[in-house]
């Protein structure tokens, strides 16, 4: 049967599916990231951004399709996370601005909006890169337009966009060589199809496919959760739902026929106990994650279906204020503040100890969101607040933050860690936040930047061949050697990064760095180079090594 036109109820189905349709193919998303290093997050940004917007979404009681688009746009502003995240933000920001105050949509009311979607998220980036989720909305919304006066069916005006979502990312990698060199499409790209093909399946009212529940890893997900409450610019008491909840339940077949289990509606039902919920399935298994207040009763509802396994209760109010402790607010405002980010309790007291106010704890593999940004601005309690994301892909959630923030704020495009030092060290409290902002800027652009990692995948950059599981050494984020020897791919790396000119060289270990290898490193440097050495401990993942040269 055609569908003319869509009212709030339909737009808020249609959101739900895109998200649980991303949510499904998340990890496949990862997996299309170019580099091999440790960092394939964009499906999963993407997904926890859209879960934000989509819970938005499920709060609301409405047949009003503007109210449901701007309700999904507000929670994947505040849930963006990662570049990826804050351009699928921006997409459907400008989505709900193109439907402003529309009961319900007709087929030229939607292409309006999918191209207003557009034109939002190409002013959003600075510098727009053709061959990426910008391209593929593009092309989309161009067909939306072009063909808004050839249909009346909603459905077949839908399959139209998608089939031109889907031709224009596989022309993606015609746009971005690298790309082709690695024989991927772009991940953004893919991200934004699979929403689109979860539109039209619920406009079909079909339902898609299931990935196998043993290929999740909800690891990233979680972590992502409890990144939300282990923030030192949260109060131990405004942890809500207090007791972190884990368990699985091995399905049985006589409790299944009593009690048929649907993943939904038991998402559903779990979803009036507590907050941060993360649930999977396939034909053996389930999978929850929970904060709660009742984790018992979590359990009871799962028993229905089987037997309890590999079950875990934290009490998060206890581990936050270990944490933590039970920080105060400053009662004063104080002039400056300085908000940046890093992952590795080292780099936290090493940027503390520099001046920083607050250090969010987020990096390569945790991005953190626009909200937790506002938040920790919110915390510093000063008038100027000047924020450094020290990562490319955490730069647009900061700059979204200083958008919305109440209180004056400038990003400092800073986007490595030696780059943030740099940039702190040079700030000064005497003189106003555009001159700062100028001065730590042009500090950061001095510092040469240098890290070991290792490959995730097999593959081939630039005319170098990578192994699964070497390490890799990347210059200025560009990948210039790699060696099965970490200590060999550190030595190369510095014999790439260091000129005659240079005068510093430090050095930021890893958390699985043995200070035997550091000893090692250090004595190469100084016996080869003319060099003042610094060595910190910084007890950073991912990065065995980050080399800081000016």
């Amino acid at each position: 049967m055609a569908i003319e036109k869509i009212d709030g109820v339909m737009l808020s189905q249609m959101v739900l599916s895109g998200a649980h349709h991303l949510s499904n193919n998340a990890k496949k998303i990862d997996a299309l990231n170019v580099f091999p290093v440790p960092d394939g997050d964009t499906g999963t940004n993407m997904n926890l951004s859209i879960t934000s917007g989509a819970n938005e979404v499920k709060k609301l009681d409405t047949s009003h399709a503007s109210e449901v688009a701007n309700a999904f746009a507000k929670g994947l502003l505040m849930g963006a996370r990662g570049n990826s995240g804050v351009i699928l933000s921006q997409i459907f920001r400008g989505f709900a601005k193109g439907m402003e105050n529309k009961e319900t949509l007709a087929i030229k009311d939607l292409a309006k909006a999918f191209d207003g979607g557009v034109a939002t998220a190409y002013k959003a980036v600075m510098k727009p890169v053709e061959g990426t989720i910008l391209t593929v909305a593009k092309d989309s919304g161009k067909k939306a337009m072009n063909i808004a006066d050839q249909h009346t069916d909603i459905i077949e005006f839908m399959e139209e966009v998608l089939k031109e979502a889907k031709a224009s990312l596989k022309r993606t990698p015609d746009l971005l060589p690298v790309l082709k060199e690695v024989g991927v499409v772009d991940s953004g790209g893919q991200g934004l199809v699979t929403i689109y093909e979860g539109f039209l399946a619920s406009l079909k009212g079909e339902e898609l496919p299931e990935d196998d529940a043993s290929n999740v890893n909800m690891d990233e997900m979680v972590n992502a959760e409890h990144h939300k409450v282990t923030q030192d610019f949260m109060d131990t008491s405004e942890i809500v739902f207090g007791y972190c909840t884990e368990f699985m339940v091995k399905f049985e077949d006589d409790k299944l026929k009593q009690n048929p289990f649907n993943e939904d509606d038991f998402r559903n039902e779990l979803s009036e106990l507590g907050d941060s919920l993360l649930v999977v399935s396939d034909d053996e298994i389930v999978k929850v994650h929970v904060h709660s207040e009742t984790p018992g009763t979590c359990m009871n509802l799962g028993q229905r279906y089987g037997s309890l396994i590999n079950m875990k209760i934290e009490n998060m109010r206890e581990q936050h204020t270990a944490i933590v402790g039970d920080k105060k607010k400053p009662k004063e405002k104080t002039e400056f503040a300085i908000v940046t980010v890093a992952m590795g309790s080292g780099l936290k007291t090493l940027f503390e100890s520099l001046g920083v106010t607050v250090v969010i704890e987020g990096g390569q593999t945790m991005n953190p969101s626009t909200q937790d940004i506002t938040e920790a601005i919110n915390q510093t309690n000063a008038r100027n607040v000047i924020v450094l994301p020290n990562n490319k892909n955490i730069l647009m959630a900061a700059e979204q933050a200083a958008e919305i923030a109440e209180v004056n704020v400038r990003v400092v495009p800073t986007k490595t860690i030696p780059q943030g030092i740099s940039a702190v060290l040079s700030f000064h409290p005497d003189v106003d936040i555009d001159k700062n902002k100028a001065v730590m800027e042009e500090a950061s652009l001095q510092v040469k930047t240098g890290q070991i990692t290792y490959a995730v995948r097999d593959t081939q950059i630039d005319g170098l061949p990578i192994e699964k599981g070497s390490f890799m050494g990347l210059n200025e984020g560009k990948i210039v050697n790699t060696n099965k020897d970490q200590l060999e791919s550190a030595k190369s790396l510095i014999e790439k990064l260091v000129t005659e000119e240079d005068e510093l060289l430090t050095i930021l270990y890893g958390e699985d760095v043995d200070e035997s290898e550091v000893d090692k490193l250090t004595a190469f440097i100084e016996d080869n180079y003319d060099l003042e050495v610094e060595v910190h401990d910084g007890k950073q993942p991912i990065y065995s090594y980050i080399f800081s040269v000016e």
